[in-house]
């Protein structure tokens, strides 16, 4: 008879511990194609959150007093419009900085208020990747307003604004922001250079960090480094307590990946385990008779870890349609913002069908093995 003609003679003789077994491996696997499917749900929604947390670096001219800065809210110093590109350039795959938006503030009469200007470039990010770029992309001859400067100017969307005779169509109205942000005229840079008369420059580049380190970590002294080299005519200052946030957010979703895997392996090994011990002791009679009757070690060895594989290939094909159908059902609930990038990851079946029989077998390798090297004489006097 065939090895694998007694493996599934084995299976249908010992259905009950098949059938256990193949559930441990099935559970193992849907739970480790769940996890990794939320998780990676999870870690875009964690970058999507912190991101919309808004910028936490300010790149600005280096001879720029911070003190005066953070009073005035913009810098009175300007950097010209090319350093956000070679900032980027120098960059390469953006280890330190990421989103770089350059922009020019000032502060404008406009309808009898002191309004703030504030003109966009568009964001840049590192190369390769498919993220929306931060802040808003508003085109020229377009402005977006705060809501507290458009309640004042009376000003709705599709009407004209004249600034400094510049004429600008009202695009949006801002939902109130309760900063100063509520007073504000978002118009394009070059609208900004125009209106404030200093074509081709910026007063500072908006960025957020890559690094992902809380405060202990020193981010800043490394960001520091980093921009010397690529921008020494630049300083940049860090908004602590957002990139403190943002770091030990992604860091805790990290964490979590850390934990959840190992821990569903070990336990998925450990019943596997479990029920490969039980069935070697079950059949320890049968297995001295073998023995005794001359079947040899290599065949009741693959006997049991081609039991073991079989069942795993079972276990991988079901597990994975389980995990995929969880993650996609629940995952759009626990994470609404990026419901769209949760799709079923065809690359981890060929995982699971790759691992989860060698895996099975290693489980059951030690049981294997006690019954292989356990003495035939033996066996059949203790039972």
């Amino acid at each position: 008879m065939s090895l694998v003609h007694l493996i599934f003679r084995e299976l249908r003789h010992h259905r009950a511990n098949a059938l256990l077994s193949a559930l441990a491996l099935t559970i193992a696997v849907a739970l480790i194609v769940a996890v990794r499917l939320l998780t990676n749900a999870a870690e875009r929604e964690t970058r999507r959150v912190v991101r919309d947390l808004g910028f936490n670096l300010r790149i600005l001219p280096r001879d720029v007093d911070p003190g005066e800065f953070w009073i005035r809210g913009h810098s009175d110093k300007t950097l010209p419009a090319d350093a956000v590109q070679r900032l980027a350039t120098g960059a390469g795959t953006f280890v330190s900085f990421n989103h770089l938006t350059p922009t020019l503030e000032g502060r404008i009469p406009l309808g009898g208020l002191e309004a703030i200007l504030t003109g966009l470039g568009p964001s840049i990010t590192g190369p390769g990747e498919k993220k929306q770029p931060m802040g808003f992309n508003i085109a020229v001859g377009k402005a977006y307003l705060g809501q507290t400067l458009a309640n004042r100017l009376e000003a709705k969307t599709g009407k004209t604004l004249e600034v400094k005779g510049r004429p600008l169509t009202i695009e949006r109205v801002l939902v109130e922001s309760g900063s100063d942000d509520d007073m504000r005229l978002f118009t394009s840079l070059a609208d900004a250079q125009a209106i404030l008369g200093l074509p081709g420059r910026i007063s500072e580049i908006k960025a957020i960090d890559c690094l992902c380190l809380t405060s202990e970590q020193d981010p800043l002294g490394q960001l520091r480094k980093e921009l010397q080299r690529l921008l020494p005519e630049a300083q940049v200052l860090q908004m602590r307590t957002m990139a403190d946030a943002r770091a030990r957010q992604r860091q805790s979703a990290e964490k979590y990946a850390a934990f959840a895997v190992p821990l569903v392996l070990w336990v998925s090994a450990g019943w596997v385990g479990v029920l490969a011990a039980l069935n070697v002791r079950e059949r320890r009679p049968e297995l001295g008779l073998w023995r005794a009757l001359g079947t040899g070690s290599l065949r009741i060895a693959g006997l049991f870890l081609g039991r073991a594989m079989l069942l795993g290939l079972v276990g991988a094909g079901v597990g994975y349609m389980a995990g995929t159908t969880v993650a996609l059902h629940y995952g759009p609930e626990i994470f609404p913002v990026t419901a769209r990038g949760l799709v079923a990851e065809p690359a981890l079946l060929g995982w699971a069908l790759l691992l989860t029989p060698a895996f099975a077998a290693i489980a059951s390798f030690l049981p294997a093995m006690t019954a292989v090297v356990r003495d035939p004489a033996e066996t059949l006097r203790a039972d």
